[in-house]
């Protein structure tokens, strides 16, 4: 008895065997095409990089924020014509504060004595103000007297600090505000209590 071979069997064998070569091209076609696409993607990546800066680049600005470049504070003490009130101002190198952009913001009844400072200002000419003088040292304190002439003591009298600074490097930041608040005793108080003083002294040296 023989056994035919069926010739089925080898046109499978070769059917297959296109059929891998042609998955196998094709995979190698869709590999070239994803290599392509992810060079252009990394060139178009690189272009705006390159346009816009990278992130980290970009985060750092040229510039402090004002908070940086300026810290400022305010303490009051009280005093025989009323309350002294400083004004600190800690500036870094490279600014500068306009000297006559520091001003008070009083309550009803409260005047304040000129402005005298810790350090010398010097004139510059602004490209904003002009001709101005400034203040760019490490540290300057602005100090002046409160005075209350409503006839009655002020508890927490709030006083706005205004002031405003450059940085050399060419930016003017806006005009600026803190807030604080002073014990103020009334004038007419302070001058009957400088009187019982008086009085008493005169008392004791009889």
């Amino acid at each position: 008895m023989s056994i035919k071979t069926s010739p089925k069997s080898s046109s499978f064998s070769v059917s297959t065997h296109s059929k891998k070569s042609h998955i196998l091209a094709l995979a190698i076609a869709s590999g070239s095409l994803l290599t392509g696409l992810s060079a252009t993607s990394t060139v178009q990546a690189a272009g705006l990089g390159d346009l816009f800066g990278s992130s980290e680049s970009s985060s750092k600005s040229k510039f402090l924020p004002v908070d940086q470049a300026f810290q400022v504070s305010t303490d009051s003490t009280p005093v025989k014509a009323g309350t002294r009130l400083s004004v600190n101002f800690d500036i870094t190198p490279e600014h500068y504060v306009y000297k006559k952009q520091i001003k008070l913001t009083l309550p009803a009844g409260v005047t304040a004595a000129p402005f005298t400072f810790s350090q010398t200002p010097y004139s510059i000419d602004d490209p904003t103000f002009g001709k101005v003088l400034v203040f760019d040292q490490a540290n300057m304190v602005a100090t002046t007297t409160l005075t209350n002439n409503s006839g009655k003591n002020i508890d927490s009298a709030a006083i706005v600090v205004g002031w405003q600074g450059c940085a050399k490097a060419g930016l003017c930041y806006p005009p600026e505000k803190i807030n604080t608040t002073v014990n103020i005793v009334a004038a007419s108080t302070q001058v009957s209590a400088d009187s019982e003083s008086t009085a008493s002294s005169n008392r004791l040296r009889e």
